[in-house]
């Protein structure tokens, strides 16, 4: 059987939640001394462990199959995302999220997209920056950066950044200020758009099927409580993204029942109360670890 061979980032925030990702889809790795290559001892598939710059090109020329990076990178390298393009996104995996934003001094006279014509901007990413600037009607000068994008204005290296921002501190710690969301990005799963083995193709649909349910489980709830007979109709709909919930009969009562129900959205505080005032009881909310639709 040909084995499905999939590029992963050797170290990292998108390292630790691809393999973890893999591990709760049940795949088990015998860690060996070969740090670049691993072989599940349960499933045909290999891990390359690669930077994550390279994981696009491994995938694009056939050296791997599939590949965990994150959005940002794959746009990078690969802009176009059409009927040419040789890589397309199999699925997003909803981790290592992150913000690509383009931010200015905060005493910069920079207000709409006309001013940022003639300027010069630093970025680790000049290609998305720029098509998407481009996109604005917007010519400016790349300045590419491989780190420390931060710094450059402050340096007299650039006018403005296009940066990875989460939190914001950092800009803030450097007097800068967002300006605009480039892309939103996350981990995603790529593979080539030639056709694979067909030995490949089916490993490859377990893997996605188990990953969709992990995906799906780290949102979805299983909520159990007791409400009163008259009042399922106010308590269902109050549930939050759930399907038809199981009502069972409590022993010895004919007011009370018992419900039972998978809710796919977070299920907040507020909620809980919600519920509470509608005459629920006994609510509890449990975590759910596998999914499979």
């Amino acid at each position: 059987m040909t084995r499905l061979r999939i590029a992963v980032q050797s170290k990292g925030r998108l390292a630790d939640g691809g393999l973890d990702l893999l591990a709760r889809c049940g795949l088990r790795f015998s860690y060996g001394r070969n740090k670049l290559h691993q072989s599940a001892q349960n499933m045909p598939v290999d891990l390359m462990l690669v930077r994550d710059d390279d994981i696009p090109s491994f995938v694009a020329s056939g050296a791997c199959d599939y590949g965990i990076v994150g959005e940002n990178v794959l746009r990078e390298k690969y802009p176009a995302q059409d009927a040419d393009s040789p890589l397309e996104i199999a699925m997003n995996l909803g981790f290592a999220g992150c913000t690509l934003k383009l931010a200015a001094p905060v005493d910069s006279a920079v207000d709409n997209w006309a001013d940022l014509n003639g300027l010069r901007i630093a970025t680790s990413y000049p290609s998305i920056t720029d098509n998407f600037l481009r996109s604005k009607g917007v010519q400016a000068q790349m300045v590419e950066m491989s780190g420390s994008v931060e710094v450059a204005p402050r340096l007299g290296i650039s006018d403005l950044i296009c940066d990875l921002v989460s939190s914001g501190a950092t800009l803030e710690a450097n007097g800068l200020k967002p300006f605009a969301t480039v892309l939103e990005s996350e981990a995603v799963l790529i593979r080539r758009t030639q056709s694979v083995s067909s030995d490949v193709e089916a490993t490859a649909e377990i893997l996605m099927r188990r990953a969709a349910g992990v995906i799906a489980s780290g949102q979805t709830k299983y909520i159990m409580l007791n409400a009163p007979a008259d009042r399922i109709d106010e308590i269902t709909a109050l549930l939050p993204g759930s399907d038809a919930p199981t009502i069972a009969q409590i022993a010895g009562r004919d007011d009370v029942v018992a419900l039972h129900a998978v809710c796919r959205e977070r299920v907040f505080w507020e909620t809980l109360e919600a519920l509470k005032a509608q005459g629920a009881r006994a609510i509890l909310v449990l975590p759910i670890e596998k999914m499979l639709s």
